[in-house]
């Protein structure tokens, strides 16, 4: 589990977050949404270390990162797992180079052990034979999930996903939905996502958390978020027309 307690954050006279608290649980898919701007990845980067904030703490587990000793950061940084909007894969490693990646960096395995887990990885999310390819070599899809096995590859504790699906089609963002949120059930981990595809959002976010100029504007689950009352969140949300069908039908069902 992770905590953000009255996190503020201002990059000289502006003020990006003010005061947000929420708490991220551990074994669901917790996505945060909002407009661009809102200040998603700034709460997201506090949260990984990566800014420190003026006000407030953030929380693994009951303990402040902030207040960690460096020792004590780079142990809870090793549990981390990142899959980045663009895949941020290299260029000049291949795809089993890539997972092994992490490995090698924080690892203290031999070589046979990494190169094992890698493919196990890569297996997990349903990549095989492509160990020898380059990421120019394969699919947009593919470099995801790529980026995926990499970021699980260390089992983390937390996954971080910065816009998972952005650039790709639907049916193969709903295979990146699917395996996040297999991979969280399967990890037991403290899964965030950023995102503003409101689709992945009614398909696998359990806990959502929307950010509105700055502050934690709604909390709550689907179902919740479908019947809520929150002016400048449904602004957001049923900004497209597929998503008024969607609070249509659920209305019609019930």
């Amino acid at each position: 589990m992770i905590e953000v307690q009255g996190l503020s954050k201002r990059f000289g006279d502006n003020q990006v977050l003010t005061d947000i608290s929420a708490v991220f649980e551990q074994g669901k898919v917790n996505q945060i949404i909002g407009m661009s701007g809102s200040g998603k990845s700034v709460l997201t980067k506090c949260m990984v270390g990566l800014h420190r904030p003026e006000e407030g703490r953030v929380l693994y587990n009951g303990r402040s990162f902030h207040d960690m000793n460096d020792e004590e950061k780079r142990q809870v940084r090793q549990r981390i797992g990142m899959l980045f909007q663009g895949s941020a894969l290299f260029d000049s490693l291949t795809v089993l180079e890539n997972v092994i990646f992490p490995l090698r960096m924080f690892g203290a395995m031999p070589k046979s052990e990494m190169e094992d887990r890698a493919r196990e990885c890569l297996k997990l999310v349903r990549i095989q034979d492509k160990d020898d390819l380059f990421p120019s070599q394969i699919s947009g899809g593919m470099q995801k999930r790529v980026g995926i096995a990499r970021a699980i590859a260390m089992e983390p504790k937390y996954l971080f996903c910065d816009e998972p699906n952005s650039g790709l089609d639907p049916q193969t963002a709903i295979l990146i939905d699917d395996l996040i949120k297999e991979l969280t059930e399967e990890y037991n981990t403290t899964t965030i996502v950023v995102t503003h595809d409101m689709n992945s959002v009614m398909e696998t976010g359990e806990n959502i958390i929307f950010i509105h100029q700055g502050r934690k504007w709604w909390q709550g689950s689907r179902q919740e978020l479908l019947n809520s009352d929150n002016t400048e969140l449904n602004e957001f949300i049923y900004a497209g027309s597929l998503m008024r069908q969607v609070k249509e039908a659920m209305s019609r069902r019930s």
